[in-house]
């Protein structure tokens, strides 16, 4: 075994991984390529060809992945880590220790096969790819060994419960709230663009449509529409299921010692995610529409040096638990705080009646604006559009109005203990609770609308999570108290405070 800080070296079954991966894209686009040279040399030709190309790709594949092993090595040393790659163009990269944020293990099915995971060793700061260290892959021992050793820390934790191992589990009943989520009909939009697609490449794009045209020859075309639609809802609300299962099988959420908070998930790829508690500064406890009238909610973590990762694969690296019952949301955000009370569940201020105006003109504005262009439009070429005209008039206003009620609703502001609560949002309902000693400053943002209604819009800024969260729209004598009582000292000397003697006699 090496010592620390010694050069190391790459997993060497990475060859192996490279050349099983390409060998499934090859068997993949095989087919299709097979069939689209059979018309013009023959089968067995066109077998061959395919042959000879697919074992082509999988050696230059394995071939450039040998070299990139044999020419990267990285090093952990007392200070630093250092990563050198490269053949032609080599790259040395290096990070400090001290300002290592993230340790995530990622693996997905050919690596867990192979028991290797892909390592990345993250800063959090936005500087694209040089805030990061990736070293994909190694032995899933190694990977735990650099998680343990890059994110030590001799750290002082938060007073109240210090509960640690196991927070929270999966339960296999949050499977519900996946199908109600936006990534259903979103799925179903990509599963008929998929089918469409593929035909055209297989040269059989006219027989689908012509075959989906016989199965409603009969059928008037809205009901046509309306079919077609429910059809490929039915394969998004699949898809959603298949990908809130390979997304979260597994999931575990626990404290380990020392103050790390860490997370893992996954069926087929499996992600370790890890978050230090030093580095949290309140939780955001999110209700997309049809997750919250199942009454469930997602609850993320906001927390500083963990800058949103451009990285898709990444994109959700801050969810400590998934659509869950509220209850349970509550629960965990208290926990995860080290809490008695969750901060994101205390009772909140509510806006003036000035606030419901607004979003009401801003709803019906939005939904009549295309009615009036398609009437226009109507009077000036086709009686049709005139009639989807009125169709829009008739069905969009009152979900705006219904939708502009809720998000009325949903304003709200509070201090509860350690934290400032902002809640808004209908479509995404947002309530950050905010650790108050996390304010850096405050954003007073009055429009010309605004100051005549009494209203004013008030944003925090933060190093942590979304850099700013905002009461909007509300009083503004009370978004000002609330602003100089959630960080004494920050905002009174720039407010003008006029007393009763300094008043001007009338």
């Amino acid at each position: 075994m090496s010592a620390a800080g010694d050069w190391r070296r790459l997993a060497p079954r990475t060859v192996l991984a490279t050349a099983l991966v390409t060998a499934g894209v090859a068997a993949g686009t095989a087919v299709p390529t097979t069939l689209g040279l059979t018309g013009r040399l023959g089968t067995g030709p066109a077998v061959l060809w395919v042959l000879a190309g697919a074992v082509l790709l999988i050696g230059c594949a394995a071939a450039g992945d040998h070299i990139r092993w044999r020419r990267t090595r990285y090093r952990v040393g007392p200070g630093r880590v250092d990563l050198h790659t490269g053949l032609l163009l080599v790259k040395k990269r290096s990070l400090a220790r001290e300002r290592i944020r993230s340790v995530d293990l990622t693996a997905h099915l050919m690596l867990r096969l192979l028991g290797l995971v892909t390592v990345r060793i993250g800063t959090g700061e936005h500087a694209g790819g040089e805030s990061t260290l990736e070293l994909d892959p190694v032995t899933r021992a190694e990977g735990e060994r650099l998680r343990r050793l890059l994110l030590e820390r001799t750290v002082t934790v938060p007073g109240g419960s210090h509960r640690e191992g196991d927070l929270v589990t999966l339960d296999p009943r949050w499977i519900r709230y996946a199908p109600v989520s936006f990534v259903a009909p979103m799925l179903g939009g990509a599963a008929a663009g998929a089918v469409m697609q593929v035909s055209e490449w297989v040269g059989a794009q006219g027989q689908v449509i012509a075959w989906i045209g016989d199965r409603f020859r009969e059928t008037p075309l809205l009901w046509m529409i309306v079919i077609l639609a429910l059809a490929a809802l039915a394969a998004g609300v699949l898809g959603a299921l298949g990908l809130w299962v390979e997304m979260w099988w597994n999931y575990r959420l626990e404290r380990e010692p020392g103050g790390t908070l860490r997370v893992r998930r996954g069926l087929l790829t499996t992600r370790s995610i890890s978050v230090e508690e030093a580095r949290l500064r309140g939780v955001d406890l999110v209700e997309p529409l049809g997750v919250r009238l199942l009454g469930a909610a997602r609850l993320d973590a906001i927390t500083t040096g963990m800058a949103k990762d451009e990285d898709s694969e990444n994109a959700d690296h801050n969810t400590l638990l998934p659509p869950a019952p509220r209850r349970l949301a509550d629960s965990v955000a208290a926990e995860v705080l080290r809490e008695q009370v969750a901060p994101t569940g205390v009772p909140l201020t509510g806006h003036p009646r000035a606030a419901r105006r607004r979003r009401l003109g801003w709803a019906l504005s939005a939904a009549l604006a295309p009615a009036a262009v398609l009437a226009v439009l109507g009077a000036l070429l086709t009686p049709v559009l005139l009639w989807i005209a009125l169709a829009w008039a008739v069905v969009f206003p009152p979900v705006a109005v219904l939708l502009a009620l809720d998000a009325y609703r949903a304003l709200g502001h509070a201090i509860g203990g350690r934290y400032l609560v902002t809640r808004s949002g209908t479509v995404r309902r947002s309530t950050a609770a905010l650790e108050r000693t996390g304010v850096i400053g405050w954003t007073v943002r009055q429009t010309y609308f605004q100051r005549r209604a009494g209203l004013l819009s008030i944003t925090a800024t933060t190093a942590a999570g979304a850099g700013a969260y905002t009461a909007h729209d509300a009083d503004a004598h009370e978004g000002l108290g609330f602003a100089a009582e959630a960080v004494p000292g920050l905002l009174e000397p720039f407010l003008e405070r006029v007393t009763a003697e300094a008043r001007p006699a009338r």
